[in-house]
């Protein structure tokens, strides 16, 4: 018996019936399955937001992992499930682009639309796909059954309208991708843009754009910057993120994932 971690990213919260029902059908159909909780707290209805957690920490577990991921606001509509399996990680999650950020940097062996009925609970339209239709399909893959006995192949996916960011010049153009519970905004900026040695403190000339706002502060932890000023640094993804000293920068700032940020140099 193959056995695989199962890692579980919804909307659902704690207090309802929904995260348990998941944990109860997988160890229905395999008690060995170990579930591991990312977070259930993304906000509610928020794919972008589902999708750059997922992002930001699924390349830190075990090979072979099965990521369950449940952000649907369109549960019940028809839309696909999808099931992608790439060199390292399973990946199933309603085809929302959810799987936007995960899968930009996976190399993907097969992606399929799972509409094999035989795994799920019920064929009837529910509208809890998540238990009935999802939860099952992540049980049955650590039995060790191939992707392809869950539903056809598919050639693409939907995916969240992000843009990239652009080096034009002197300049970086991007966007806020995230705002996590501190109210600090995360870029979608890779330091590596930024010419080499430009981010230091003994080298001035870096400012970043945030609608009205410029921010020429840049620091290299939150405890170094004494007022309440907005700064920015490089944080722990090697992403372009911008803070308030103990304070959330996202009310401060007025801003919010999708905002447009520039940075000058």
């Amino acid at each position: 018996m193959i056995t695989r971690f199962i890692a579980l990213l919804t909307d659902f919260g704690g207090k309802d019936f929904f995260v348990p029902s998941l944990k109860a059908v997988i160890a229905g159909i395999n008690p060995e399955a170990r579930t591991i909780d990312i977070t259930h707290e993304v906000p509610s209805f928020d794919i972008r937001a589902a999708s750059f957690i997922l992002f930001s920490c699924y390349r830190f577990f075990p090979r072979r992992t099965i990521f369950l991921s449940v952000v649907d606001p369109g549960v019940a509509s028809g839309r696909a499930i999808l099931l992608a399996e790439t060199k390292r990680y399973f990946f199933i999650a309603p085809d929302n682009g959810l799987l936007t950020l995960p899968l930009k940097n996976e190399e993907i062996v097969t992606l399929r639309k799972v509409n094999q009925s035989r795994f799920w609970l019920t064929e009837k339209t529910t509208t809890f796909e998540a238990r009935d239709r999802m939860a099952p399909v992540a049980a049955w893959l650590t039995h060790g059954l191939s992707a392809q006995e869950f539903g056809r192949e598919v050639k693409t996916y939907r995916r969240l309208k992000i843009r990239e960011p652009v080096l034009s010049g002197r300049e970086i153009a991007g966007e806020i991708l995230y705002q996590d519970k501190f109210g600090n905004l995360m870029t979608n900026i890779p330091s590596s843009m930024l010419p080499s040695g430009r981010l230091s403190k003994s080298k001035p000339g870096v400012v970043l754009d945030l609608g009205k706002t410029r921010v020429t502060q840049f620091a290299t932890s939150y405890t170094e910057v004494k007022d309440k000023g907005p700064f920015f640094l490089v944080n722990s993804q090697g992403l372009i993120e911008i803070a308030v000293r103990e304070g959330p920068a996202a009310a401060a700032l007025r801003a919010k994932p999708g905002d447009p940020v520039r940075i000058r140099f």
